[in-house]
């Protein structure tokens, strides 16, 4: 059995705020920084170059890249040999108190989507909280901003659907999306599961590394199938026009039901942010507790 403080967890999730809407994943940085290169509008290029120069500028004043500091989405892997000492999810929401608040960030939730009331600390965030094996504890915090969420769709295809029906819907949704999600865009497409299963691996897939296809060549195909469709959109980045309207299409699956086949897309904008962080601990006994944590990120390596 091996470990940990609620405070701790708390202290990882606070900076993986801060960090992840500070900086950008390497992967996407370098993404963005590639379509200001290729693209063939003198004024999407212009405005890629403004955007490259958003992101040296954030880094280097320490400040968020994007005004919209998101909804807190937060996924938790942890070890079936990890005790938590404390309340898990109260740890997690004070991290992303303690981030908003004194890391500066604009603080986006209310506490009833009818009645509203700025809840004043982005709290609660969306917390998605799985089982596996081991004795780590991993989080990835992946602000969501809204101007690109609330452009993301949902099909309940049957399985007489075509592979050109998925691609469709998938394309639909970039084009009915236009320059509302600020793009350039990254698409996460789930397909499988049922209703709101389909929706969580739409998520999921925004937040693989973008350098990194689908393992299955078939979902491999279809992610370049839909990227090359929507840039042939001309949307352009931010609504202006140009050959580079989305950066990535990423797919996940999963099993379904025989008699359905869902597909949901969750846009991301030129901002799709997230950071993790691995919590190691050290067993139970006489020797004290430690628990060191490990900022996954590439450009910190």
């Amino acid at each position: 059995m091996r470990e940990i403080k609620a405070a701790q967890i708390t202290a990882a999730v606070r900076q993986l705020c801060i960090e992840a809407n500070r900086v950008l994943p390497q992967d996407l940085e370098a993404c963005i920084r590639c379509a200001a290169e290729k693209e063939t509008s003198s004024l999407g290029k212009a405005i890629l170059s403004d955007l490259c120069g958003n992101m040296d500028a954030a880094r280097e004043l320490q400040i968020p890249v994007c005004q919209d500091t998101g909804m807190a989405v937060i996924f938790a892997e942890i070890g079936q040999e990890v005790h938590i000492q404390g309340n898990f999810e109260q740890a997690v929401n004070e991290g992303v108190r303690q981030g908003y608040v004194e890391g500066l960030l604009r603080c986006s939730v209310v506490a009833d989507p009818i009645r509203r009331g700025n809840t004043g600390d982005n709290t609660p965030a969306v917390l998605h909280t799985r089982l596996v094996e081991g004795d780590k504890l991993t989080l990835m915090v992946a602000p969501k901003g809204f101007g690109s969420e609330n452009m993301s769709r949902i099909k309940m295809f049957t399985p007489s659907a075509s592979l050109d029906d998925i691609v469709g819907f998938v394309v639909e949704t970039a084009r009915i999306a236009g320059s509302n999600p600020c793009p350039p865009m990254v698409l996460g497409v789930g397909i499988g599961g049922d209703f709101e299963y389909s929706a969580y691996l739409a998520k999921k897939a925004l937040c693989r590394d973008l350098s990194r296809r689908n393992p299955d060549p078939v979902y491999a195909e279809l992610e370049q199938q839909m990227l090359d469709s929507i840039n042939r959109l001309g949307i352009g980045s931010q609504g202006f026009g140009g050959t580079v309207t989305a950066l990535y299409v990423n797919i996940e699956k999963s099993a379904t039901h025989i008699a359905g086949l869902p597909v949901a897309v969750n846009i991301g904008c030129h901002v799709t942010r997230h950071a993790e962080a691995e919590l190691l601990c050290r067993c139970r006994g006489s020797i004290p507790i430690v628990s060191i944590f490990k900022y996954v990120r590439e450009a910190d390596t």
